[in-house]
């Protein structure tokens, strides 16, 4: 899909205070799992456009959009999750996440809402996840009898995939 499309700026609309961003969360799905994101993070979202694929990445960076004049690479969230890959299709978006000073998108199946999740509501990722895929989860938020699984974006590239991906969008 070469389309462009944008869907929401949230730096634009929002128009608000970071303490009043405190406790929600974008939450989108990867399969059939909920997973949820710190609206802080959050710069805008877009319709998945052409991504210029770049030599020597890891597999789950699908290459660099151009958003705006600016270079980005995108991140595949279901590649990095090792879940299996899914064509994208008109509900596929593309969340662009200010990760360590620096923008990044993050490819999702789709993306549902803004959630309020206070504190209270959040407990630690089960101790059954270890190693590698325990540092992404920042806990699992509860929504009614639903239970979100909320990402800590920081996390999501090891220090030396930064440096990697500052190199490409520099």
């Amino acid at each position: 899909m070469a389309e462009n499309r944008r869907i929401q700026t949230f730096e634009d609309t929002l128009g608000v205070e970071e303490d009043t961003l405190q406790g929600k969360y974008l939450t989108f799905q990867l399969g059939e799992e909920d997973f949820g994101l710190e609206i802080r993070y959050v710069t805008e979202i877009i319709g998945v456009q052409s991504i210029t694929q770049v030599p020597d990445m890891p597999e789950f960076i699908r290459g660099v959009i151009n958003l705006r004049g600016k270079v980005i690479p995108v991140m595949d969230v279901r590649t990095r999750f090792h879940l299996p890959a899914r064509a994208y299709d008109e509900r596929t978006c593309i969340v662009v996440v200010d990760v360590s000073g620096s923008s990044m998108g993050l490819v999702v199946d789709e993306v549902n809402e803004v959630s309020d999740i206070a504190n209270d509501q959040i407990e630690p990722p089960p101790r059954v996840v270890k190693g590698q895929a325990s540092r992404y989860i920042q806990g699992m938020g509860k929504i009614g009898d639903a239970v979100k699984i909320l990402l800590n974006v920081d996390k999501l590239l090891y220090e030396e995939e930064l440096a990697q991906l500052e190199t490409v969008s520099a």
